[in-house]
């Protein structure tokens, strides 16, 4: 449920009621202290100036007007006009209740937008590495976030799938295949790349060739189009193979690669060109954006087809956003690449606006990220500066896990062991990004990201596990208890509006695609349940403080795994 929307309301209508004017907002937000309340309504001095009172008369006004007596134990006026919001213990009972036998754990947000989420983005014939990290597994956090809210989300895995240098590869591939070379792989790809660039850099007749071959690709050849199937098949399916390591729910139907939009161009721009928007510059089709200035101080000139025809990728990305609407029917776009990106993504989606591909109403949102970085502060490469390999980071975290894990727990069977090892490694590689504000640089730590404290993955998975043995302890199922929920102790009340504000923190996520906000809520959630564990005895209990405590100490688990499963991290049943 969402305590801060239901308080939001019915104190913006006693504002209204007060006299002030329907446009006002009671900025209702948790409250960082428990002597300050729950809850508090921050809106009230921004209204009273308007009215030309005091604030402090008019927050008396406002509660005048205000019936929250079933939700609230007490109200009271703080500093210059704060109403600090202290909930009632049978309210927080009764809603605690109710979120441990619902399925979505008491989250009620019906949202039913539909959402094209565009991330990772690998290229073909190009090994994944570290710098698709971060869009992969931030993408993915926000996509499932979005799905367990109830919207309906489109995966667009935009793949760098077309352009000049295919002409090369295809000329390349077709070498190596007359050559016998059978059975490639994507490692292969790796030197198969640079060494196309080599016969295209140092063999004329090669170069010739794959130029021809490129015009042969873009007008449709079938044998071109073949080489070109079998270079994305190569790279797809190897991208398959690291998306399920890292569980990500990317599927290969997800693929919405640069080749996808290539028909569309030529209208793109020819429509450009019929709104006086594109002319010719130099031959080639140039949008002049006032919006943006050179170093001159001229508008800037946007390129969306060069002289020899060719297209840009703003030119792909502007049908990108026509398809995304038109043919795809979406409410909303989110873009997440890194911060570099940003001046490109601003200045083809104002053209897309510009030009009315879309209407206004259409939400096209660019979310950024910061750099992976090394304990040198600079970006994260090998030892020997090169880039890293995504399969070989996860090689690298598997084999610390296993040797971490037989450290701690010796006993586990191969099979315990297999599955805790594979939910640590992967769990600290992405949590330790994830736990990360997006827009921040943040440094690869393979000692912080493993440990068992602080806010990491080993934690937040040790602490799901210390629950589970709460019941494995008393021999008890977490589904079969009876009984309720009833609050008596400050430990157990703390406990349970933390447990009742689950889905605030999930409405933040899906708004801002900002996964390090679960984290954080995740991390305090696992700190409030060890001082309930530490102050209120459980299973010593009486039989209905027993069963009151066991009831949250239940919600608490699964709302931990769901929200860890929200990050796509996995959560074991012993560690």
């Amino acid at each position: 449920m969402n305590i801060q929307a239901i308080l939001n309301d019915k104190i913006k209508e006693a504002m209204i009621a007060a006299g002030a004017g329907s446009e006002v907002e009671a900025l209702v937000r948790q409250s960082n202290k428990i002597q300050f309340g729950d809850y508090q309504a921050n809106g009230i001095m921004g209204a009273a100036k308007k009215l030309g009172m005091n604030p402090r008369e008019f927050a008396q006004t406002v509660l005048d007007h205000l019936s929250i007596d079933d939700i609230a134990e007490k109200l009271e006026i703080a500093g210059p006009g704060f109403i600090n919001i202290f909930l009632k213990n049978e309210w927080i009972s009764k809603h605690a209740n109710q979120a441990n036998i619902s399925s979505t754990l008491g989250v009620t947000a019906t949202q039913n937008d539909t959402v094209v989420v565009d991330y990772s983005s690998p290229n073909v014939a190009k090994e994944m590495h570290v710098g698709h990290l971060r869009s992969t597994i931030i993408g993915d956090s926000v996509v499932r976030t979005l799905e367990f809210l109830g919207n309906t989300v489109i995966r667009a895995n935009h793949v760098g799938d077309w352009g000049t240098q295919f002409g090369m590869l295809i000329a390349y591939l077709e070498k190596v295949q007359n050559d016998d070379v059978k059975d490639l792989d994507l490692s292969d790809l790796e030197a198969f790349y640079r060494a196309a660039k080599h016969a295209y850099d140092s063999d004329e007749a090669f170069a010739e060739k794959s130029r021809n071959y490129v015009v042969k690709l873009q007008s449709g050849d079938e044998y071109c189009l073949t080489m070109w199937r079998k270079l994305v098949d190569i790279t797809m399916a190897q991208c398959q193979h690291t998306y399920d390591r890292l569980n990500v729910t990317l599927t290969r139907d997800d693929t919405m690669g640069e080749s996808l939009y290539n028909p569309m161009l030529p209208k793109i721009v020819q429509t450009l060109k019929g709104k006086g928007l594109a002319v010719e510059d130099d031959g080639a089709a140039v949008v002049f954006l006032d919006e943006f200035k050179n170093k001159a101080g001229d508008p800037m000139g946007v390129i969306i087809q060069k002289k020899d025809g060719g297209y840009l990728y703003t030119t792909t990305d502007i049908a990108a956003a026509v398809y995304r609407y038109h043919t795809l029917h979406a409410d909303r776009v989110i873009l997440f690449t890194d911060a570099r990106q940003t001046l490109h993504a601003q200045q083809a989606w104002l053209i897309t606006r510009k030009a009315g591909f879309v209407p206004d109403e259409f939400i096209m949102e660019h979310f950024t990220f910061g750099m992976m970085l090394g304990k040198n502060g600079k970006p994260f490469k090998t030892r020997t500066g090169g880039t890293v390999k995504l399969t070989d980071l996860l090689d690298e975290a598997i084999e610390r896990a296993t040797a971490l894990i037989e450290q701690k727990n010796p006993d586990l069977s191969a099979e315990e062991k297999h599955a805790v090892v594979e939910a640590v490694a992967i769990g600290a590689v992405k949590y330790s990004d994830l736990s990360k504000n997006r827009n921040t640089d943040y440094v690869f730590d393979w000692d912080n990201m493993l440990s068992f404290e602080g806010n990491t993955a080993p934690y937040m998975q040790y602490a799901y596990t210390r629950i589970r043995s709460i019941f494995a302890r008393a021999g008890l199922d977490m589904a079969d208890i009876g009984g309720e929920i009833v609050i008596h102790e400050d430990k157990e009340r703390a406990l349970a509006v933390k447990l009742l504000q689950f889905e605030e923190v999930l409405l933040l996520v899906a708004k801002d695609g900002m996964p390090h906000l679960l984290c954080q809520y995740l991390f305090e959630l696992a700190g409030i349940f060890s001082s309930f564990y530490e102050a209120c005895p459980i299973l010593s209990s009486d039989d209905k403080t027993k069963t009151s405590r066991l009831l949250l100490a239940a919600l608490t688990a699964k709302t931990l795994k769901q929200g860890l499963d929200l990050l796509g991290i996995k959560t074991v049943e012993k560690m």
